[in-house]
């Protein structure tokens, strides 16, 4: 009778664990049909676990800026598509293609950086992502 009881709670615990898994993994807050490319300045860029993140300055149409928080992929990915902690900086101009949030806030996941030297990485290893264009 207890090895049942066992069996049950394991499975109940398996199950609850992919489903915050699948929940976490989800894309549905992001327009994948869109994508807006951000020129701006790197605020911050926190090179961690389970994901990157960019998050930058971009000037808005009333003479303001916004910050953009870009989600990424873990670092494990981005060292294998050639980035280091260090490939951008806080104070790095740059341009970041994403899909943006659904909602319209300043938010969105990674597509693509342009440096101001012009090299772009994404995060797909041995990928070559075309240059960005210009600000939304």
């Amino acid at each position: 009778m207890k090895n049942w009881k066992k069996q049950l709670f394991a499975l109940l615990a398996f199950l609850a664990l992919a489903s915050l898994a699948y929940a976490h993994h989800s894309m549905a807050g992001f327009d994948r049909n869109k994508t807006v490319n951000l020129v701006g300045t790197i605020r911050q860029f926190k090179w961690a676990n389970p994901h990157s993140w960019i998050e930058m300055e971009v000037p808005n149409d009333k003479g303001g800026t916004d910050i953009w928080n870009i989600e990424m992929t873990s670092p494990a990915v981005l060292i294998r598509a050639g980035w280091k902690s260090n490939t951008i900086k806080p104070g790095d101009k740059v341009t970041v293609a994403c899909h943006p949030l659904q909602t319209g806030e300043p938010g969105g996941i990674f597509v693509s950086v342009t440096t101001a030297g012009g090299q772009t990485l994404t995060d797909r290893p041995g990928a070559a992502a075309a240059p960005a264009a210009a600000k939304q």
